[in-house]
């Protein structure tokens, strides 16, 4: 029944400050924006991925989604310097990762594969 995931969205508390985040952090502008309510970002590899902030539903920590990265160091340094948190990076025998949170305290994962 389920072909795949059509966009990963995280609830956010502070729209504007979560939209200049992610429009940095990925590098683009969102394919849709909807009133300072809703944006969603077409990805390279064709996914997707959205922030809203919604009356009638509660901000809750979303979980967690493991951005891939091509340089590491390069964002974790991009994450602490624009009011997120990004851990020391650590590694697996497949990747290379960094533990953190967007600023609004969903959990994120900067991730290099090997």
């Amino acid at each position: 029944m389920v072909t795949g995931i059509d966009v990963h969205i995280y609830t956010v508390t502070d729209f504007e400050r979560a939209l200049r985040f992610y429009t940095e952090f990925l590098g683009k502008q969102p394919e849709s924006l909807m009133d300072g309510s809703w944006a969603e970002f077409e990805l390279p590899d064709g996914s997707a991925f959205a922030i809203g902030k919604h009356e009638n539903h509660p901000w809750q920590a979303g979980y967690t989604i493991a951005f891939a990265v091509p340089d590491l160091k390069a964002a974790v340094e991009f994450v602490r310097s624009h009011g997120g948190k990004a851990g020391d990076p650590g590694e697996s025998p497949v990747c290379h990762m960094s533990f953190g949170e967007d600023t609004e305290g969903n959990q994120i994962v900067l991730h290099h594969r090997k």
